[in-house]
């Protein structure tokens, strides 16, 4: 029969995870908020037809376009393969300029709402993982 001290030295190890194997804890996964936009060209591109399709959350693909006629600094945003609209120029130049480096920027819909004025129905955020 083991002794008292070996019996509390076995507890003690198993509430540590010292006899049995623990599970590996969960990834924490921290995202670092880069900026929040409204989109531009709403109404020139496809997010007429998808808006109301999209949901808060959806993820949202940044494509830069360099050559842009309008814009060198332009940051293209997308919905599953839709061009949707961009970045507005006042709020594109450091994600270009990340981008440009090989940064990976994710985004994600953060607002959608009805509203009279095309560039208030769909808010974005832009983050770093």
């Amino acid at each position: 029969m083991p002794s008292v001290n070996k019996l509390a030295v076995i507890v003690l190890a198993l509430l540590a995870g010292l006899v049995l194997p623990s599970r590996p804890a969960p990834a924490q996964q921290v995202r670092l908020l880069v900026q929040s936009s409204p989109l531009a060209g709403f109404k020139h591109h496809q997010a007429p037809a998808l808006w109301r399709g999209m949901r808060i959350g959806d993820a949202l693909e940044l494509a830069r376009e360099p050559d842009n006629a309008y814009d060198t600094r332009a940051v293209r945003v997308d919905w599953q393969g839709h061009k949707l609209g961009y970045v507005p120029r006042a709020h594109n130049a450091a994600l270009a300029w990340a981008m440009d480096r090989g940064e990976f920027l994710a985004a994600r819909v953060s607002r959608l709402q009805p509203h009279r004025n095309p560039r208030k129905r769909i808010e974005f955020e832009v983050y770093v993982e």
